[in-house]
């Protein structure tokens, strides 16, 4: 299953074309994740959220966006897809699709979090309670139009 999170694009979030900034796309990546993660928004009724922000935190690890299409400036929050193709000891792979006002794709992107424990700064393991929230969301990775 995969999840949809509205995200509002602000005006400082534009470059000189109009276009939503490179930059300004990984910082509404990041709403996104916190929005879910952190305040557990966005979830389907029924499903609890089994994070406790005092005591932990998610480290981005890694991140790569492919732009695919220019974002113009919407009237309306966007609706960016998100989705975890991959759940670790320490770490998921976050999977997101980004429309453009059109409904073409503007950006695919992936982050990889770490858990850590915000006493220590180390990784912790996923809970199997994390574990069993987060594998209703799991489905299949990006696949970049690149290869390395």
């Amino acid at each position: 299953m995969k999840l949809e999170v509205p995200v509002s694009v602000r005006w400082g979030d534009l470059d000189a074309y109009g276009h939503v900034n490179n930059a300004a796309l990984l910082v509404l990546l990041e709403e996104v994740r916190v929005s879910v993660f952190w305040h557990g928004r966005h979830l389907p009724d029924g499903v609890a959220h089994v994070r406790d922000p005092h005591q932990d935190a998610t480290f981005v690890a890694h991140q790569e966006i492919e732009y695919l299409a220019p974002l113009d400036y919407p009237s309306e929050p966007i609706p960016v897809t998100m989705w975890i193709s991959r759940i670790g000891g320490a770490s998921a792979e976050v999977c997101y699709e980004v429309p453009t006002l059109d409904g073409r794709v503007a950006a695919r992107a992936r982050t990889t979090i770490v858990m850590v424990t915000k006493d220590t700064g180390r990784p912790r393991r996923i809970t199997p309670e994390e574990r069993a929230l987060w594998s209703q969301f799991v489905d299949e990775p990006i696949v970049f139009r690149r290869a390395r």
